[in-house]
């Protein structure tokens, strides 16, 4: 397949891994980008549904002989960008770190994804996204007010670590074609998921410099260090998911005093109670009050009467419903690829639109077309197989 999309020319050299990392090359891959991926000789192939690992070719190399290394230190000589989620050491460890590749090719940008980043006190600690998330504050944060909230990996993994990823190696390039040199972006989920939290620490410092009062709220920049005890975090009753009288449930937002008032009209609320939108104190009594609302409609009544009105609603779907809603699919926001339902490439671009390029590879499925097109020789590959390198 011919790639599409603005990256279209820029290549992209894998080592295969999991989560964040295979995430980001999915993203470069879906805006053009030609993806090779250094998977393990011997190695599993990927499942038909591996999403993430759409769109790529496959190399199976052994990374343990110095001729399996020496294939892939070629073949960051002929990339843009190098992508990699190991343990800090493990690339230095086969001789295939940033200071060897670059040497090689002063061009090339390094991507480095981990949890807890390249240095630090734990850098060598293994982790996963809810460890990542915890250490940077966001998993405090979500829940109700007895627990935090597991959302998924969507917060570390693929927020805080694959979308960075992607912005880093790509300002980074874009650097580089402006007539700078190659460097290595350290890409922890860490710093990412921080990152993410600039709001909520900003409006939080302001917090800290002035006693809260009634009349505080997430517009005036104030901050409770305290699950369910804010505007936004299921604290509020004009912000929060309701259940409905099959179950199923909704997702109502009307922050904006417009948008407050548009809800209380919609719902035939004319109370004194809900007047002060924003006293934190009567939150616990209108959320209640609203519950019982709520659950005197189905999801399916209750989005005849509120969908598309500036309440700022919206049912909460399943991931079975949510390809099939009315909105995603006049936007094709989930595509049928390879036999079943998956997010389209994102973001839209107007004159360079990306594409799924592929379906997931095999392991080593590409290897003898891929290195062909990489620069290698039919000899240069026959003496690979023979050594049992390729």
């Amino acid at each position: 397949m011919r790639a599409q999309g603005p990256l279209r020319g820029v290549r992209v050299l894998e080592f295969a891994g999991v989560g964040p990392a295979p995430f980001c090359a999915m993203l470069l891959s879906d805006m053009g980008a030609e993806v090779l991926r250094v998977d393990r000789k011997g190695g599993a192939d990927c499942d038909a549904y591996c999403v993430e690992s759409r769109g790529r070719r496959s190399v199976a190399l052994n990374l343990k002989s110095a001729k399996g290394r020496a294939v892939a230190l070629q073949l960051m000589n002929q990339a843009d960008i190098v992508l990699e989620g190991f343990r800090p050491g493990v690339m230095e460890r086969l001789c295939l770190g940033p200071e060897e590749a670059l040497r090689k090719n002063p061009d090339l940008i390094y991507g480095r994804m981990t949890g807890w980043g390249q240095d630090g006190p734990l850098a060598s600690a293994a982790g996963h996204d809810i460890n990542y998330i915890a250490l940077a504050g966001a998993l405090h944060a979500m829940g109700n007010a007895d627990n935090p909230s597991i959302p998924l990996n969507l917060v570390g993994d693929f927020g805080g670590g694959a979308l960075y990823l992607a912005m880093g190696v790509l300002a980074a390039l874009l650097h580089v074609r402006s007539g700078g040199r190659g460097q290595v972006v350290d890409c922890a989920m860490v710093d990412g998921v921080a990152s993410m939290l600039g709001m909520i620490y900003g409006h939080l410092g302001r917090a800290e410099e002035r006693p809260l009062s009634s009349e505080s709220s997430v517009n005036t920049g104030t901050w409770i260090d305290r699950r369910a005890s804010n505007a936004i975090d299921g604290g509020s009753h004009f912000y929060n998911t309701y259940t409905c009288a099959d179950g199923k449930h909704i997702a109502i937002a009307a922050i904006e005093p417009n948008f407050y008032a548009e809800l209380l009209n919609r719902l035939g609320i004319d109370d004194a109670a809900y007047a002060e939108q924003m006293d934190r104190t009567a939150w616990p009594l209108l959320k209640q009050r609203l519950s019982e609302v709520f659950r005197t409609r189905s999801r399916d009544e209750w989005c005849e009467l509120l969908e598309g009105t500036d309440v700022c609603f919206a049912p909460v779907l399943s991931l079975q419903e949510a390809p099939l809603h009315p909105h995603n699919l006049s936007r094709a926001t989930f595509v049928k690829a390879n036999g079943f339902y998956q997010p389209a490439p994102a973001p839209r671009f107007s004159e360079t639109p990306g594409a799924i390029q592929s379906a997931a590879p095999g392991c080593g499925e590409h290897s003898k077309e891929a290195l062909l097109d990489w620069g290698f020789s039919d000899q240069d590959i026959l003496d690979l197989e023979e050594n049992q390198v390729l």
